[in-house]
This record gives structure tokens, sequence and C-alpha cells, in this order.
């Protein structure tokens, strides 16, 4: 099978020294694995949306050396292609409406929590949906969101970084949103649907999103889909705050003037020692031979 990996950032503001590690990383993996490497715009939350940040994502790119394969899709042109997926679960009766609002999943939470006698909360702060539409909206309620019928069973998969996983996705998560209360596709539905159609066989990304694997691979498999090997590489800490970077915390954008400096910086963060290079070409034909060494398989 043909190697097919991507880069997948969303246009809320420009590339930074988090987001390069992960575009770095991933493209290294294609490359070294003599395979493709795609550019997605995940542009579907058009609040996050900034205009022209897709442009600017894809000339930091280029100046970096990371140029991609074949055309760059973007998701805000997609919306046909997930309704047909929704509608092809919909009709499988695996998604229902449902009417709770944010306050009202935390509250039904921590009420379902207390009578455990337990606290779960994910990584992200995300807190498992608790099932309280799930076998039909509460008497005088419309449903504002669209979830996913989560069925039972323990995920398990293994991440090339981070080693063997596995979710109980049901308990866990709960019925996940497909598409969420503003009208808009939710990330885990297009992200699955995009991979698909893509031929995507490997996923390299932030470990931010090692949480959502699971139901990745559940909602990808009751598509008919084969879910992507993954690879999450570590963050990169503000070392001010110890938070994540991210446009969100207001990562300032990158430094372009001395991309070898650039590169390198993220080349270490991925744990690896410095190359003495004069180019970024030959910085990444460098770095190629050593990720192939080491992940290569």
């Amino acid at each position: 099978m043909n190697y097919i990996g991507r880069f997948a950032p969303s246009p809320s503001g420009p590339l930074h020294a988090g987001s390069l590690v992960a575009a770095l990383a991933s493209y290294l993996d294609a490359r070294a694995h003599a395979g493709t490497w795609l550019l997605r715009i995940e542009d579907i939350d058009a609040p996050r949306t900034v205009p022209g940040a897709d442009r600017v994502i894809m000339k930091q790119l280029r100046t970096l050396g990371l140029q991609w394969d074949g055309e760059v899709l973007w998701q805000s042109a997609r919306d046909a292609v997930y309704r047909q997926a929704f509608d092809t679960l919909l009709a499988r009766g695996l998604v229902y409406g449902c009417a709770c609002t944010r306050r009202e999943i935390i509250e039904n939470h921590a009420a379902m929590e207390a009578a455990r006698g337990t606290q779960q909360v994910l990584l992200d702060g995300e807190r498992p949906y608790v099932g309280t539409c799930r076998n039909g909206l509460p008497p005088g309620r419309h449903a504002r969101a669209w979830r996913l019928r989560v069925p039972e069973g323990i995920e398990r998969f293994t991440d090339r970084w981070f080693g063997s996983q596995q979710q109980d996705v049901a308990r866990a998560v709960g019925d996940f949103v497909l598409k969420r209360a503003d009208g808009m596709w939710a990330y885990q539905l297009a992200v699955v649907v995009d991979d698909a159609a893509q031929g995507v066989t490997d996923v390299v990304r932030g470990a931010d999103l090692l949480s959502s694997t699971a139901r990745q691979r559940v909602l990808a498999r009751l598509l008919g889909a084969t879910p992507p090997r993954v690879m999450h590489v570590p963050l990169v800490l503000d070392p001010a705050t110890g938070l994540k970077l991210s446009k969100q915390n207001h990562a300032p954008a990158l430094d372009l003037s001395r991309p070898l400096e650039t590169l390198g910086q993220a080349w270490r963060a991925l744990g690896f020692a410095p190359i003495e290079a004069r180019t970024p070409q030959g910085f990444l034909a460098e770095a190629t031979r050593q990720w192939a060494r080491r992940y290569k398989g």
C-alpha cells in the first residue's frame, strides 16, 4: 500500500513553532516512506477562520521547503460530501438529535459522576456526554446538535510515538457531535470523511489530538473506511506559561527570515541532534534520512 500522509492546518492564523513541529514530522514521515504528502486546509469552522491565513500558511511552508503534492483541499468546499456521510449514518439509525446546552452537558455529567463517586474529564477539558437525549428529546425541546450513537466496546490501536493505546469511547467520550448547534459540521466528521476520501494511510500530528483518535477510528469503520496509522508528536510548550503554543494563546508567527534556524528548532523539538546545512533543501534531505533510520517501517 502506497503511503499517503497529510498536513491539515486550521487557517485561524499563521503557522507558529508548535504547528511547524507537526508539519515537519508529517512531511519527513511521508518523504522517508517515499510517499505522498497532501495539504488540507481545515477551514470548516468559519468563525475561527482568518481571511487570507490559508495563503499565508502556504507561503510559510514553501519558504521552508515543505512543498506538498497535488492540489490543496479546502474543507469549506465540501459541504455536500459531509452531508452525504451524515445522511448515510442517519439512515442507519446511528445519528440522533440532542437538545442539551453546553451548561446542561456539564451539569448532567457532574451529577452522574457525583452519583458514581468518580470524576472523569478528558485531557482537553471535554466532559463525556451521558446520553441525555439518546432515547428521545425531552418534551418541548428541539434538537440543537446531532450526535453519533457510539457502539460499546474498547478501541485499541498503536501510536507510533506513544505506543499501545485503548479507550472505551462509549464510556470515556459518549455519543459525540457530528453536526454542531450552529449548523456547522463537526471536526470529527470532517476529518474522518476527508482522510477516507483522500486515501490517507498515515496521520502524523500533535499529541493534543491523541484523545480524538479512538473516536475517529470508530467513526471511520462505521463509514466503511480503514482508519489510518497514527503518530502523535510532542507538543511545544510556552516556557513562560507551560501551556502549548497555539494561535489561541497568541503564539508568534514563524520567523521566515532565517528558515534554517526555524527548521532546526522544530527538528530539535522532535528529539534530534542539530543538522549542519546551507539550504532548507539540504537540511530536509538530511533530516529525511535520519527520520527514515528511526521511524521508517
